[in-house]
């Protein structure tokens, strides 16, 4: 039988008066791509620490934190409840943004290792067929590394509904959800979900714990995906799930994408792929799955953006239409948490938003080379958010003896599988305020969890530890109120007067600071070196 939340009580009745009352109003107003680039780490492989390299940090002396540890600021999040018994109303259109205009012209590609045809389509805007057509090939083609593709312009089709499926803040793991025990409501369902287990980095996890995993990495609202997931299989709600579900309970069949895990890192992926592209208004269409074009309706919001996205990579037209409009996602989600908008706790950032002070992230008089400029804070998907230093003393991933060192004053939240994850608003919660991110520190000599740090304390070495890198380094990256904050937005990542800048390609950009600018580059060089 299914559970539901108890705010929907006569859910059935309240989402049909809702229907009519969206075609009403509906009348009434108007990389994963191919490209040779990786992000920095790869969630998908398995995280282990590397051996310690000759030239490794075995000798190097711990520092401990200095001074008293601060006092929990207790947290206090507030969520406007709406009147008992106010009617569901259709959410407030945004204001209509001017999205990017397609492509008027042919276009052409060079094909790189490990693209596909499907990746390459998707990144150009344009459906696998047209771009088969374009270039006489079939569909059982094999691409050759270094051939020339021609890239046909879109064709888009009719536009997509402007109905908006949730607020911003039940995209992102931000203060709304700060407080939702993702294990407590598993249990409470009683579901498939409730008794599920993976092994995950050797360890056993359940299904409440692979989902808080995504959670916090991607920084993606638990209840979104527990909703996705119960909106694709079940699974949430009912014992025995949808059949053919058990290997890719999301509906996404690809062979490393098998179980829980990797579905839902794909998920979140894709939901913050489609969030950020529509914030850095880098989004006009979306192509789905059967190679439709949709023009985007410029009235939606983030938010519904990457419920858009996630849908566009797995249905056809007829099925994403109903995905994303109010029988779709929207009701799967009405009858587990009750209607979105009554959590929201929009807007998520402040009109006017300020970096707290930060510095540099190692310790004086050493000199280290800035490797990466701008790009994503987390896989893929994410808003390019980070920055790339590397130490001076080790090549290849050896780990360095040099420490990467604390930013700012605040709590050690995670401390994990090369993750140091840093609060700076004092209340222990990394969904709330300014948080950060350094990413690659090894086990050896890494902060504790539960610790305070205070700027220029150790945190640890700079490594590989946590996914795919080729070489030793910090990725550092800044989240506020659970949104990864771009580094080559409105908003630089200022770290000891240095600012960052982008030059619109990923890794690219400059840090500068009054006259003086050096320009990320992989490997040491006189154009990027940096001292504190």
């Amino acid at each position: 039988m299914l559970r539901v939340h108890e705010s929907t009580v006569n859910g059935l009745a309240l989402i049909a008066n809702l229907a009519l009352g969206l075609l009403v109003g509906a009348c009434a107003s108007d990389i994963d791509a191919g490209n040779g680039q990786y992000p920095t780490y790869d969630p998908f492989l398995r995280v282990e620490a590397p051996a310690a390299e000759p030239g490794g940090a075995s000798g190097a002396e711990f520092s401990p934190p200095r001074g008293p540890t601060p006092t929990l600021v207790p947290i206090s999040v507030t969520i406007p409840a709406r009147a008992e018994g106010a009617p569901l109303v259709t959410p407030t259109p945004d204001a209509p943004r001017s999205l990017p205009t397609p492509r008027q012209v042919a276009d052409e590609y060079v094909v790189q290792p490990g693209d596909t045809l499907g990746a390459i389509a998707q990144n150009f805007g344009v459906g696998v067929e047209s771009l088969l057509r374009a270039n006489d090939l079939s569909q059982d083609a094999l691409l050759s590394i270094g051939a020339t593709l021609k890239i046909p312009p879109p064709e888009p089709g009719t536009p997509g509904p402007a109905f908006k499926v949730i607020p911003d803040s039940e995209l992102v793991y931000g203060p709304a959800a700060a407080d939702f025990d993702v294990g407590d409501y598993v249990s409470t369902q009683g579901g498939y979900l409730s008794y599920y287990t993976q092994e995950l980095d050797t360890r056993v996890f359940s299904g409440a714990e692979v989902v808080d995993r995504i959670a916090h990495d991607y920084s993606v609202n638990p209840r979104l995906l527990l909703a996705v997931l119960e909106h694709q299989s079940r699974w949430v709600t009912t014992a025995e799930p949808m059949p053919g579900s058990f290997d890719h309970p999301l509906g996404f069949v690809q062979p490393n994408r098998t179980g829980l895990y990797h579905q839902l890192a794909w998920a979140a992926n894709e939901l913050n792929r489609g969030f950020y592209l529509w914030r850095a208004n880098a989004a006009g269409t979306w192509v789905l799955n059967d190679g439709s074009v949709v023009p985007i309706d410029p009235t939606i919001n983030a938010g519904t953006a990457a419920v858009q996205n996630l849908f566009a990579e797995l249905d056809g037209r007829l099925a994403w239409e109903k995905d994303v409009t109010v029988y779709g996602l929207f009701q799967t989600y009405f009858f587990l948490f009750g209607n979105p908008f009554d959590l929201a706790l929009d807007p998520l950032e402040p009109q006017i938003l300020a970096q707290p002070p930060m510095q540099l992230p190692f310790e004086p008089g050493i000199t280290w080379a800035f490797t990466g400029g701008p790009h994503a804070a987390w896989d893929s998907g994410s808003g390019w958010g980070a920055l790339d230093f590397a130490p001076p003393d080790v090549m290849g991933c050896a780990v360095s003896d040099e420490w990467v060192t604390a930013v700012a004053d605040g709590f050690i939240v995670r401390s994990a599988d090369g993750a140091v994850l840093q609060d700076l608003d004092g209340d222990d919660y990394e969904q709330t305020g300014w948080n950060v991110l350094y990413m690659h520190v090894f086990q050896q000599d890494r902060v504790a969890e539960g610790s305070y740090a205070y700027a220029g304390d150790r945190i640890g070495h700079p490594s590989c530890e946590g996914g795919l890198s080729s070489a030793a380094h910090l990725h550092l990256a800044r989240k506020y109120n659970g949104e990864w904050i771009p580094a080559d937005g409105t908003l630089p990542f200022l770290v000891s007067g240095w600012a960052s800048i982008g030059d619109g390609r990923e890794y690219d950009g400059f840090l500068r600071r009054g006259s003086a600018s050096l320009e990320a580059a992989e490997g040491a060089s006189v154009l990027n070196q940096i001292t504190r």
